[in-house]
């Protein structure tokens, strides 16, 4: 190996290494509620995706980490790549002290309103939690019907590698199931729009009608 090889070697390995420094610290920075609250026991963060869709399920997760070693590269799911949040969506599962998921179905959005779905399903993704949550760090809301202690953190996916951790395995699941949804109802565009209300969703609707997966509490102005 020349001389000018090695110092290419030298200097990919010094952007490798500064590289990895960055994120460390930034992983760090992202875990400051969890070290606030470490003395009360195993935390779980806790998030949800899907309140705003025409269509599907509201899925919520909670996930408790790892102390002995960080999960780097996470944050708030919206933030992600496809590719990226499948990444670490394995990684996650791997190395998760423990995750649990709950969600509730287009009927019972309609029946209970999706405030009181999407808190029944963060209740569900609590209670599948083994071994169980001790605290609670949670994206915004305070959860009703929850004995454990909490802490609510506004944009705490974006605060929180727990909570970040938490809305990248919702969202991972709740696209793949809108992606097997498109092929069992094709012409929606599920696999695409992810059951939002994009132009070409409420097309849709108005050519076809609803489907059953469809939230009809949401879908009023296009039937």
């Amino acid at each position: 190996m020349t001389e000018k090889q090695l110092q290419r070697l030298r200097e990919k390995e010094e952007k490798a290494r500064l590289k990895l420094e960055k994120e460390l610290a930034r992983t760090e920075e992202l875990s400051v509620y969890e070290r606030r609250f470490a003395h009360k026991g195993r935390i779980a963060g806790i998030d949800e995706v899907g309140r705003g869709p025409l269509a599907g399920p509201v899925v919520a997760c909670a996930v408790i980490l790892p102390t002995d070693h960080p999960i780097l590269y996470l944050n708030d799911s919206k933030k992600l790549s496809a590719k990226k949040r499948d990444e670490l969506y394995e990684v996650i599962l791997k190395e998760a002290v423990a995750y649990g998921i709950g969600m509730e179905s287009p009927e019972t959005i309609d029946r209970i309103n999706i405030l009181q779905a999407t808190y029944s399903a963060m209740r569900k993704a609590i209670a599948a939690l083994d071994p169980p949550a001790e605290f609670l760090l949670n994206d915004a809301v305070t959860i009703p019907g929850v004995s454990l202690p909490q802490c609510p953190i506004i944009k705490g996916d974006a605060k929180s590698v727990s909570i970040a951790a938490a809305s990248i395995v919702a969202k991972v699941t709740r696209d793949r199931m809108m992606e097997d949804y498109d092929r069992i109802y094709p012409g929606y565009s599920f696999a695409k729009n992810k059951g939002y209300g994009t132009a070409e969703h409420i097309a849709a609707i108005r050519e076809m009608g609803l489907c059953p997966i469809h939230r009809r509490s949401f879908t009023g102005n296009f039937v």
